[in-house]
């Protein structure tokens, strides 16, 4: 009688198993894959089951034959037209949740990017669901790690929704490798999106030689201790000998020294390069919590009681106008 009462249960587990169902969101430029949508794959076959790709966009042919070479895909679905032009979350969110309602995905994924932060909310709205943000771990289909507190703690969390709807912080999960891989395409109905909500107009993207960002192996960032935006030049100077990009504290991005996009922490970019070069940066908690996780991490202050040195691999203790000229003569 127990050995049949431990099969019943089994059963049902294993059923589970086989019906999980994810659902990826490609992210892109219409020219090409982001490359946080390869860490968030990962993330999703971590989940068991049959993972499907949504690629929406215009005019994105060359990114579903991209796409289609990453292994472990079993379907890609593409919406192709003008009325998603500009990626528009307020028609994007539909899409989604038309897309599900038709094959009944369990896990829905997307990169902890602009873009995801923005549109798995709403599709979680609209499945009456509770989004599951940022999340470094995958313990099993229902249960996940993410980080609290400025990333100074993990939370593991289950859901008992009956859809999850998940954002994956990259840095945590490894980029998965496209070859090897002859993904099936499927058209799907784009249905009535709403077009009186919001129209995009246009963008200004900045132009640059240097890695991006979220995607260079090695990145140097300055702090308030460069004093004013003029001496960045210094970094960037440093940053084209070693084939870096350049990022920047709050604190320098408030000041006003740099633009926006190049804040890294908590509320900025949160990257994982193998070298990451601090750079008149103090270390606060917030700024910490976006690049703790390089793989070696290097600073440069003034002051020996800067908090950077107690997560930096090497230290040095040097006047910064001092140093970087040193450095940008030997490199």
């Amino acid at each position: 009688m127990q050995a049949a009462l431990r099969t019943s249960v089994r059963i049902p587990q294993a059923v589970g198993r086989r019906l999980q169902s994810t659902l990826v969101i490609a992210e892109h430029d219409n020219n090409k894959l982001t490359p946080i949508t390869l860490n968030a794959l990962t993330a999703a076959k971590k989940l068991g089951g049959d993972v499907s790709c949504l690629v929406a966009g215009t005019n994105c042919g060359s990114v579903v034959s991209e796409l289609s070479k990453a292994a472990g895909i079993s379907k890609i679905l593409v919406a192709d037209s003008e009325v998603l032009l500009g990626f528009l979350p307020e028609r994007l969110a539909p899409l989604v949740t038309a897309t599900h309602n038709q094959f009944k995905f369990t896990h829905i994924v997307a990169g902890a990017t602009a873009q995801g932060k923005s549109l798995l909310p709403r599709v979680a709205a609209k499945l009456d669901v509770s989004p599951i943000s940022d999340i470094v771990e995958v313990k099993s289909p229902d249960t996940f790690v993410r980080t609290i507190y400025a990333g100074n703690a993990l939370m593991t969390l289950k859901s008992k929704d009956p859809v999850k709807v998940i954002t994956v912080r990259g840095t945590s999960f490894e980029a998965a490798e496209v070859e090897g891989g002859s993904a099936a395409q499927e058209d799907v109905a784009l249905g009535d999106l709403p077009t009186d909500l919001s129209q995009f107009i246009g963008q200004e993207l900045s132009k640059s030689d240097r890695p991006e960002l979220t995607a260079a192996k090695t990145v140097i960032s300055g702090g308030r201790g460069m004093k004013n935006g003029e001496n960045f030049q210094l970094l960037y100077t440093l940053a084209d000998k070693m084939n870096a990009a350049v990022g920047a504290s709050r604190a320098a991005v408030d000041a006003g020294y740099v633009p926006n996009d190049m804040q890294i922490g908590q509320t900025g970019k949160i990257i994982a390069p193998d070298l990451y070069i601090a750079v008149g940066i103090s270390g606060a908690i917030q700024h910490l919590a976006g690049m703790k996780d390089s793989k070696t991490i290097v600073a440069i202050n003034k002051d020996p009681e800067a908090p950077i040195f107690q997560v930096a691999d090497l230290g040095l203790v040097a006047d910064l106008f001092k140093a970087v000229p040193e450095m940008i003569e030997k490199v």
